[in-house]
């Protein structure tokens, strides 16, 4: 089996090296929103008021935004994010920005739509403390609350499956394109430097970025084990190993989509690397920690001008700023 993956990365690493414009490019689709959970303009009006409101936690004072901020790219720029009482989790608060398109929510793939991911955090001891029988009956002690939410689902529907089918609405507009990086495969060819030009062609060969950072979003939607070395007050975190009891999955965690991805930092499941040259410099000496390593990963051999270029590159998948104004509370 080894082999076999070795034998299919030599292959991707070899059809990278002449990678084209058909090979490269794919555009931002549209949002594709689940068969029970369609889009309305209210129903993302009433997730973003639920996203950005404190009371949905036990303490009354964390909310969703308030580890996805969208002044800090959706994440907190924390390595590690706080959660209830003030206390430092063992992971860094992934961003929000274009979660609609991943297959599963989480570092470690437990939560399987985002609907699911919205319940979790508001229920954790950890994060936001709340038992989902007393925020129900705080909300409907709420009358505008009950009125929106009659609007949107009907009568008597303020349940937490209609929280969590609201929130999830509303991330799913959080949406990053129209990057240099599109503009660039639109015919604009000034839109990104030279710098930025050639550490795409870094990406996509000798950097062997596009092994795990592909498609639209630049995720493979996978697990990895990369080499992160422990942080935090969790010394052993063995990933997605504890969902799928797999052994190769120990240590593993998934794959993050790229764009916008210099607004969140720091970087990492748990936030060990401070800055995107970081990431880079850790990609090029093959990752900290050897042991049940993916064997994608190996040392790169990057030069100082093309660790500045992938950087540049990367910075260019930044899309349009994604606008959001402060809701007002029922």
């Amino acid at each position: 089996m080894r082999q076999l993956i070795i034998a299919v990365v030599f292959g991707i690493v070899l059809f990278s090296t002449a990678w084209a414009e058909e090979a490269v490019y794919e555009p931002v689709p549209e949002m594709k929103y689940p068969a029970d959970n369609k889009w309305s303009k209210e129903k993302e009006e009433l997730g973003k008021i639920l996203y950005f409101d404190p009371r949905l936690s036990g303490s009354n004072w964390i909310s969703c935004a308030t580890c996805h901020n969208p002044g800090l790219g959706w994440g907190d720029g924390l390595p590690r994010t706080i959660g209830d009482g003030q206390k430092e989790l063992s992971r860094h608060a992934p961003t929000v920005i274009n979660s609609g398109y991943f297959e599963t929510q989480m570092w470690d793939g437990r939560k399987k739509s985002l609907e699911d991911q919205a319940k979790g955090p508001i229920e954790a001891r950890g994060e936001m403390n709340q038992n989902f029988d007393e925020l129900i009956f705080e909300l409907k002690a709420i009358p505008d609350y009950d009125t929106k939410f009659a609007s949107v689902f009907g009568k008597n529907s303020l349940t937490i499956e209609n929280i969590a089918k609201a929130i999830a609405t509303f991330e799913r507009s959080v949406v990053s394109k129209n990057a240099p990086y599109d503009k660039y495969w639109a015919g604009n060819k000034s839109a990104m430097s030279a710098s930025a030009v050639n550490g795409m062609g870094l990406f996509f060969g000798k950097a062997k970025c596009a092994i795990c950072h592909n498609g639209p979003v630049f995720t493979d939607s996978g697990f990895h084990n990369i080499g992160v070395k422990a942080a935090g007050p969790l010394k052993v975190d063995l990933g997605r190993y504890n969902e799928s009891k797999e052994d190769s999955d120990k240590g593993a965690f998934k794959t993050p989509g790229l764009r916008s991805i210099s607004q969140s930092a720091p970087y990492m499941h748990n936030g060990t690397e401070a800055t995107l040259i970081d990431v880079v410099e850790f990609y090029d000496r093959g990752g900290d920690v050897k042991q049940n390593l993916s064997p994608f990963i190996t040392p790169l051999g990057l030069t100082t001008q093309e660790k500045k270029d992938l950087v540049k590159f990367l910075i260019a998948l930044d899309g349009e700023l994604i606008e959001v104004v402060f809701p007002d509370f029922p």
